[in-house]
């Protein structure tokens, strides 16, 4: 199917850009896919967990007219391998996405700092509690970065092939000196509130 036959519009994502990305460099079954994505590491930054998840992206790129059927085969291994390529729109459209996902921010509305604009129910208390299991958790997760970024170092992989792992690192290591700093706010009680003066502060907004 090519671009002027294409039926539907396509709202983009990480997952169906990978999928893109993977078959701009050969035609593959979904499982293939979904085992290369894998080996390349890029399931940091992409799920591809639920197997059905990712035919059900591949059959909305069909629908778009981005990916295309290039053979049906079976093997002993699959009864039935459906192999896809990509089309020549598909090919435009991953270039188009991967220039507006690299250039533009986009406001992905995460949950943490939705969460955090409500901490204040917490109270002080619960509130350092939480934070320090999760400067825990960070800490586990830069230390996995860091031995992942150190094995593929070893093995001689181009740094642009780790760049999402450098920005992962940074992001995750900016996280926990945020997270430190607000636990020792929170420590000395420079960071502090209470019901009343929260009730104060909502009676002289409101008033």
């Amino acid at each position: 199917m090519t671009a002027s036959t294409q039926a539907t519009p396509f709202k983009r994502s990480p997952l169906a850009m990978a999928v893109l990305g993977i078959l701009h460099l050969e035609p593959m079954h979904p499982y293939a896919v979904q085992r290369r994505i894998k080996e390349w590491g890029k399931d940091k930054v992409v799920n591809v967990g639920q197997r059905a998840q990712l035919y059900k992206t591949i059959a909305r790129l069909q629908e778009a007219g981005l990916v295309s059927v290039r053979e049906t085969g079976r093997d002993q291994q699959y009864p039935e391998r459906t192999v896809y390529e990509i089309t020549d729109a598909g090919r435009t459209a991953f270039l188009a996405w991967i220039k507006e996902m690299v250039s533009t921010p986009r406001n992905e509305f995460p949950e943490f700092p939705a969460a955090l604009s409500f901490l204040m129910l917490l109270g002080p208390d619960r509130a350092r509690a939480e934070l320090e299991r999760r400067a825990n958790a960070v800490r586990a997760n830069l230390d996995e970065i860091d031995t992942g970024m150190e094995q593929a170092r070893k093995f001689g992989l181009p740094r642009v092939t780790l760049l999402e792992d450098e920005y992962r690192r940074a992001v995750v290591a900016a996280e926990l000196r945020w997270l430190e700093g607000i636990l020792a706010d929170l420590a000395d009680g420079s960071l502090t509130w209470s019901w009343e003066s929260l009730a104060e502060f909502q009676h002289q907004s409101i008033g």
